[in-house]
């Protein structure tokens, strides 16, 4: 796991590389990785690369990067892990090639020797890399398939550069700060900041799963190489069918993500995802598995306290656990640093970032989390309440004008009663886009003028493209409850718990890595998960060995609470507004206030 970033001046009238820009957007990201630093600007000073170095695989010098082919004229800069790396790496020895060390750096660059930008399908792992081909005079970048490692990107006709965070983009101070109203108005209605959008309107993400092409001559190549709904609407097609049992397909990802030279940790709640992730590790492992939990002293001795039961699991795995407790006061205290690690706005991440720090403070470098699950397996109230929404409203949804003037009507009325959302029932949901804005939205539309002027909230609204681009997320899809999982997947996973599981980790220099976002495990598990008899996290829950305890398989979901509200109510920084609309208020300032400051 690394920060990476590159500058590539590929427009004839494009100014040479600028050095200082260079290495002020890689330290911008020191926390990325402090184990190493690296930099290259080739000979015409057209392209660059910078890089902070996490070393979890090939410890050694010969990891380290930017990581030159020189016979073929290849540089690149990677961030992530590539957990098939050993047997790409042994075809690749039976086919002749020669390595200097045990990277998964070099088998990358091996294989597009080998195989040009199509290789990248090869690849199991989270990932965002740019590499720079010297014989074809252009650059290929690439995110992993479900979008787990960021790359931003700021292109301006005339040179491109990328980093694995906005703010060392902005370190490097050639990127245009003006706001982008898309970007702002996202964050109010889903609390991130729905790619490929950030805050600035110069900069934005590369989507998941796909890799672009640039060459010298300014031409490029976007291509998409994974696509959620697509992949689901193929499976349904295709019909049910079994292809590994479950416990050999979380076993398989566990085993996957444990890859590494150095040890790796669980992040230990009482929940079934990471009781499950816990136990297959522990099972695979050869020494005693590590697990972290955190507790919040004003959860201690309620139902929201999930400290016994962690604890109860990681004694019967008989791992080697750490319990590390957070107050207000430590909220407080770090809330600065926080919100300077965020690089984007979020609502969550807290509970992440803390736990991250337990975690990185005990020496650890990896830890594996449960993120996932719930969208894997469906366990959100959502599954089971959009399809019943749809059903009921879509008729009256029909009805030209009235939803629309119902909610204007009604709007400021149960703003003040009960939640604003309640008004645009009728307008939003019939159809499983408008009441997926409304079950996972933070603030309405119709909101927005209030929150960020009426001028940006038009301008934003348009430019998101919200309605359009949800039913995009599901159209292809059949089955109510597959349309879900491709829009909680798509939105909110990958736009809110997977950024937030890259900075919160990063801040701390830990490897954040999540089994349940995997590939294989997902084309595994696809052609069972179409079938209405599909498996259940309790499922999955029950191929553990060690078994989880009955107590945490029979717990009903409960969620994993995080005392925010109380912490900024007991602030010097206290919110009039409770809750997450007081928080996203709270947060939006802050960042507001650093861009302004720039």
């Amino acid at each position: 796991m690394c920060g990476i970033n590159a500058i590539v001046a590929y427009g004839a009238e494009a100014p040479p590389i600028d050095r200082a820009e260079l290495l002020a957007t890689r330290d911008a990201m020191a926390a990325r990785g402090p184990d190493a630093v690296g930099e290259w600007i080739d000979h015409d000073q057209r392209v660059g690369m910078g890089h902070r170095r996490l070393a979890i695989i090939d410890l050694s010098a010969t990891g380290v990067q930017p990581m030159h082919e020189d016979e073929a004229g290849l540089t690149m800069v990677f961030n992530g892990e590539i957990y098939n790396y050993q047997p790409l790496r042994n075809e690749l020895l039976a086919e002749g090639e020669k390595f200097r060390g045990t990277s998964d750096t070099e088998v990358m660059l091996k294989l597009y020797k080998r195989e040009g930008p199509d290789f990248v399908r090869r690849l199991r792992g989270m990932f965002t890399f740019v590499l720079w081909d010297a014989r074809r005079r252009g650059v290929l970048l690439a995110r992993d398939p479900f979008g787990i490692k960021p790359l931003y990107l700021a292109d301006d006709g005339r040179t491109l550069r990328a980093a694995s965070q906005v703010k060392a983009l902005l370190a490097g101070g050639k990127i245009d700060a003006s706001p982008d109203a898309a970007g702002h108005a996202g964050f109010f209605l889903w609390g991130s900041v729905p790619e490929p959008h950030t805050l600035y309107r110069a900069i934005r993400a590369l989507p998941a799963g796909s890799m672009l092409w640039i060459d010298r001559a300014g031409r490029r190549d976007l291509t998409r190489l994974f696509d959620i709904g697509q992949e689901i609407a193929a499976a349904e097609q295709a019909g049910a069918s079994a292809r590994i049992p479950l416990g050999m397909a979380i076993e398989d990802t566990v085993r996957h993500h444990l890859v590494a030279d150095v040890p790796v940790g669980v992040f230990l709640s009482a929940g079934l995802d990471s009781s499950t992730i816990a136990s297959h590790a522990a099972a695979l492992s050869n020494q005693p598995l590590h697990t972290v939990t955190l507790g919040f002293r004003e959860y201690a001795g309620t139902a929201d306290d999930e400290v016994g039961l962690a604890e109860t699991i990681a004694g019967g795995l008989r791992a080697a656990h750490q319990t590390r407790w957070v107050s207000a006061a430590d909220f407080r205290d770090r809330l600065p640093a926080l919100f300077e690690a965020m690089d984007q706005p979020s609502v969550d991440g807290i509970n992440t970032y803390f736990v991250a720090q337990a975690t990185a403070a005990t020496g650890l470098k990896v830890a594996l989390s449960g993120v996932g699950g719930d969208e894997l397996f469906g366990t959100y109230l959502s599954y089971r309440q959009l399809p019943r929404a749809v059903a009921a409203l879509a008729p009256l949804a029909r009805l030209p004008l009235l939803p629309r003037l119902i909610r204007i009507v009604s709007a400021p009325v149960l703003g003040m009663l009960s939640s604003p959302k309640y008004a645009g029932l009728l307008e939003y949901g019939g159809d499983y886009g408008g009441v997926y804005l409304l079950r996972r939205g933070l603030f309405m539309p119709w909101e927005l003028p209030e929150l960020i002027g009426p001028d940006m909230a038009r301008a934003g609204w348009n430019e998101l493209n919200s309605m359009a681009r949800l039913e995009d997320t599901h159209r292809p899809i059949s089955q109510g409850w597959l349309k879900v999982m491709a829009l909680e997947t798509t939105w909110y996973m990958r736009n809110q718990l997977l950024r937030d599981a890259d900075w919160a980790g990063m801040a701390h220099g830990l490897e954040i890595r999540t089994p349940l976002v995997d590939i294989e495990l997902f084309r595994a598990l696809l052609p069972r998960l179409v079938d209405v008899s599909r498996p259940s996290k309790r499922d999955m829950a029950k191929t553990a060995v060690p078994a989880v305890p009955a107590n945490v398989l029979d717990r009903p979901k409960t969620g994993f609470n995080v005392p925010v509200r109380d912490w900024l109510l007991a602030g010097k920084d206290a919110q009039p507004e409770r809750g997450l609309r007081g928080w996203a208020r709270f947060v939006h300032a802050r960042f507001d206030g650093r861009a302004m400051s720039r």
